[in-house]
């Protein structure tokens, strides 16, 4: 029921990032089927082989949007 939602304001600055323990998928028998490293390889070539694909969502409403949302954060670091 929707008096039961309560909304809330983001975090300042969000999560900067995640840590993932993987220890019980591994002790499941899960292995990663792609290491780090070409993982990132292979995420970077997308992106520079898809330019055409991402560039398009950086539109002037992506921008507008961006600059409401979170122009006036404080970057954390």
């Amino acid at each position: 029921p929707s008096e039961l939602l309560h909304f809330v304001t983001d975090r300042q600055g969000h999560d900067r990032r995640y840590s993932l323990d993987s220890s019980k998928a591994r002790s499941l028998g899960w292995q990663p089927e792609v290491d780090f490293e070409s993982g990132l390889r292979e995420t970077i070539r997308w992106y520079r082989d898809n330019r055409a694909w991402w560039e398009q969502l950086r539109s002037d409403e992506f921008d507008e949007y961006y600059q409401a949302n979170y122009a006036a954060r404080q970057r954390l670091g």
